[in-house]
């Protein structure tokens, strides 16, 4: 990837809002990305979990706004996603503030709101956002889990079990959801798998070769509770190891 501006090929949308305070990148190369014994790594990644939660709030929020027609069962669900996301932003600035971090304190990234909001269908929305973001996102929570339990900090290890219980959820619905709207019509199958590969290529032009650099394995325990197939699993898996394989080749 070259350093020029993204081309219109990347399928990005509007930034959210954000406050002077905020130092907003473009690139994952672009922030602050200190190596695993700097004494500020653990507040920079508390920091950038705060930004990408308020992210996922405002997808949530926008999901709401945009499609008010749909079923009143999935706006509730979709509702208590918002409550549980702004719970976890709130969490993650308390967490870093006790630390020594700061709202401000290094570069955020908004791919996630720019790539999700541009979509025009709810049921894309929730395909790139809860089935595939948040779905990485309770992989890596088990990762999390397990090596904050063995380090002995409490207040994190605390964090994360609600995060990653509050997220199984909503991968959960969404899973359902989709599949109900898939079987209803399978025109929904297409749209999901046109907004996907959209997403996949803004990812790659966001975190260029650090995509390629993932430290967790796909959760089979945490993907069924949310609801995937053993299929599913068995797809996600065989896709991060390409993924981890492509990393060590560059």
């Amino acid at each position: 990837m070259t350093d020029e501006p993204m081309g219109a090929e990347a399928c990005f949308g509007e930034e959210p809002a954000r406050d002077s305070r905020f130092q907003v990148k473009q690139r994952w190369s672009e922030c602050c990305n200190l190596p695993d014994d700097h004494p500020q790594k653990r507040t920079e990644f508390l920091h950038r979990q705060m930004n990408e939660e308020l992210n996922s709030l405002e997808i949530s929020s926008r999901a709401l706004t945009d499609f008010p027609d749909a079923a009143w069962a999935l706006r509730l669900r979709i509702a208590r996603q918002c409550a549980d996301e702004a719970r976890h932003a709130l969490m993650f600035r308390k967490v870093m503030e006790q630390r020594g971090g700061f709202v401000g304190a290094y570069p955020v990234l908004n791919f996630q709101y720019r790539i999700v909001c541009r979509l025009a269908t709810l049921e894309a929305r929730l395909a790139v956002q809860n089935k595939t973001f948040e779905a990485g996102g309770i992989d890596a929570l088990a990762t999390a889990v397990t090596e904050t339990a063995q380090a002995g900090d409490v207040d994190l290890l605390r964090l994360f079990e609600y995060q990653e219980a509050d997220e199984i959820a909503h991968v959960r619905y969404a899973n359902e959801y989709l599949r109900s709207a898939m079987a209803a019509d399978p025109r929904v199958a297409l749209d999901v798998a046109r907004a996907l590969t959209e997403a996949s290529r803004a990812f790659a032009e966001v975190f260029g070769s650090a995509a390629h650099r993932i430290r967790y394995e796909v959760s089979t325990g945490t993907r069924l509770e949310a609801g995937f197939l053993p299929d599913e699993i068995r797809g996600a898996t065989a896709a991060l190891a390409r993924k981890k394989t492509a990393g060590m080749q560059r």
